[in-house]
């Protein structure tokens, strides 16, 4: 069993997306101990440091995502023709938010490092404005698919269904609340970093916005681990 563990772990650590999983919950979890610890010196600040740079790192990673996004957006399309127009209209939108994120974050980024000349900051800005408008598209996609799965689930016990169509029917429902409460944390921080004067801008401290990033990457790496386990059941 720890075998088996421990190569499922190489095998995730393997992939660039779950690299980037265990690299995010690393960042996260140096930000919120650093900023929790007393003291800015010594132990709390190289904490706070290694975050820095762990963030860093994902970022200039995130330079070869925009194909993998643009694949993922075309395969997609419009939506399978049997999906809810909702749910539809809703991924449709959010795969046009993330897909517009990626460019403007590496314009960002080339700003700061002396690529192009331009001012950073405006877009920064944009780029976690979009990502936050694909963390609320996300966020009403999944409570209109929780919507339909909780339906789904009254009238299967109305009827005489199979206990295994109700229990995969729970699992989805899960699987939505927690994508529903990962999303909510990431979208409190990136409201978090937009200019101040909207909603709550800047008011977290360093401490809050570990702990948040901390609970959605554990969720993230946990659902992770639930996909991986039921392709190989």
């Amino acid at each position: 069993m720890a075998a088996g563990a421990l190569g499922g772990l190489v095998a995730a650590l393997e992939t660039h997306r779950g690299r980037d999983r265990a690299v995010r919950a690393l960042c996260y979890g140096c930000q919120l101990a650093g900023a929790a610890l007393p003291g800015p010196a010594g132990l709390p600040g190289g904490l706070l440091a290694a975050s820095a740079q762990l963030s860093s790192c994902r970022t200039a990673l995130r330079l070869f995502d925009d194909l993998a996004m643009l694949r993922h957006s075309c395969s997609y399309g419009l939506g399978p023709e049997g999906e809810d127009a909702l749910v539809r209209g809703l991924s449709v939108l959010c795969n046009v938010a993330n897909q517009l994120y990626y460019p403007c974050e590496h314009l960002a980024w080339a700003a700061d490092v002396g690529i192009v000349r331009a001012g950073s900051q405006k877009w920064w800005t944009r780029s976690t404005a979009l990502w936050g408008c694909a963390l609320l598209l996300g966020i009403l996609r999944s409570l209109r698919i929780l919507f339909q799965l909780r339906r789904k689930l009254s009238q299967h016990k109305c009827c005489t269904s199979s206990p295994q169509s109700q229990q995969k029917l729970r699992a989805q429902v899960r699987a939505e609340v927690l994508s529903i409460l990962m999303d909510t944390a990431d979208l409190s921080n990136a409201i978090h970093w937009l200019p101040p004067g909207f909603l709550w801008a800047g008011r977290f401290p360093p401490w809050l916005v570990g702990l948040l990033g901390t609970i959605s990457s554990l969720i993230g790496i946990y659902q992770a681990s639930r996909g991986a386990n039921s392709e190989a059941a």
